[in-house]
């Protein structure tokens, strides 16, 4: 497994379980904040808890989070409330990517941090080339995330959008259970509550944004795009040093790519605000390893066990990005167009959710 986050343990701890040797390679190191949202979708939150052993530490660690059962969109000043069901989690990437990596050592898996890979190269047996050494696989699931070593570069990337993603931790007084996404011309910031390690109770608040790089490359720059959060923020204190990360590409995911089986961000960049990007990745990793065990075992091919996965990968995933995709489209119509759209989704509160079901991943057969 080249990746440590949560495609890759998901899918280390899925192989260590079923009786697999495991090496899971991190190029760098945890506990660690990334820029994500923070959003743990509801139906992805029963997989998490069974990779975490539903220990002592699962259920603390789960408890104390705030539940999140709305989505409020601020756009073009007006507001739509989409309901959640079931209710999602808010859930720092610091402390979840660092509980996954304690559940993937305890299953088993031998890990290894700081090793980035270079290059994979052979087919069963891979050579798998690190900055410390080479290793060989039988099979090898890419989960290193968007942009590594492994990733392609797409041939027009200097004349492609440049996107840049945003990210630090606030303090707000009382703020609502909720995910507020407020959209501007050439991006958006969203924003929820989230606790960060031992804190009894939260006014911390995660604010992460997708922004063209050409419109902000600041959080306080973005917060300017939009009245409303504009005022907002004028009350809020920061909390962390602010991260970024780029280039943001949208690109149509790829699950195979020379017999190395990919989950998360590295199979496809899904827009971040459909919230479902850390159960895809939970759900990827899983399928990827179910997928090859047949492989491992000896009763299929590499062939056979690839194609499975990219069946499933096209029933169970492929669909939200899709969806994300026609969303995106939406947002970016022109102004008169939205308009009315905007004001049949308040009339209408069946359709945002509904809108919103489209946009999760499906649970395999």
């Amino acid at each position: 497994m080249i990746g440590g986050g949560p495609a890759g343990a998901s899918a280390a701890i899925t192989a260590a379980r079923a009786g697999v040797q495991v090496l899971l390679l991190e190029k760098g190191s945890f506990p660690r904040h990334k820029v994500c949202g923070e959003f743990v979708s509801g139906e992805s939150l029963q997989l998490l808890d069974s990779l975490l052993a539903n220990s002592l530490e699962t259920r603390r660690l789960l408890s104390r989070v705030p539940r999140i059962d709305t989505v409020r969109l601020f756009l073009d000043g007006r507001t739509v409330h989409v309901p959640i069901s079931p209710p999602a989690a808010s859930l720092a990437r610091y402390d979840m990517d660092a509980a996954l990596w304690r559940a993937a050592t305890a299953a088993g898996v031998e890990t290894r941090t700081d090793s980035p890979v270079q290059d994979v190269t052979g087919r069963a047996p891979f050579r798998i080339r690190t900055a410390t050494g080479t290793v060989m696989a039988r099979a090898v699931i890419d989960t290193a995330g968007r942009w590594s070593n492994l990733t392609e570069r797409p041939l027009d990337l200097a004349s492609a959008p440049k996107w840049i993603g945003l990210k630090a931790h606030f303090s707000e007084e009382s703020p609502a259970p909720t995910t507020d996404l407020y959209f501007f011309e050439g991006g958006y910031c969203g924003m929820q509550p989230v606790p960060l390690g031992d804190e009894p109770a939260t006014s911390r608040i995660v604010v992460c944004s997708m922004v063209r790089a050409d419109v902000a490359t600041r959080l306080e720059d973005v917060f300017a795009l939009e009245p409303r959060l504009l005022e907002r923020s004028r009350k809020w204190t920061r909390l962390s040093d602010p991260i970024s990360t780029a280039p943001l590409l949208f690109r149509s995911p790829v699950a195979v790519r020379n017999g190395v089986l990919r989950a998360g961000d590295a199979a496809g960049f899904v827009d971040p605000f459909v919230g479902d990007g850390i159960s895809l990745a939970l759900r990827g990793g899983t399928l990827a390893t179910e997928s090859l065990l047949s492989f491992v075992r000896g009763e299929a091919s590499l062939e056979e066990a690839t194609g499975k996965y990219v069946k499933s990968y096209e029933e169970c995933i492929a669909p939200v990005f899709r969806a994300s995709s026609f969303l995106r489209g939406m947002l970016a119509l022109p102004f008169g167009v939205r308009q009315p759209l905007l004001r049949i989704l308040e009339t209408f509160p069946a359709l945002p959710r509904l809108m919103m079901n489209q946009t999760r991943s499906r649970v395999a057969a």
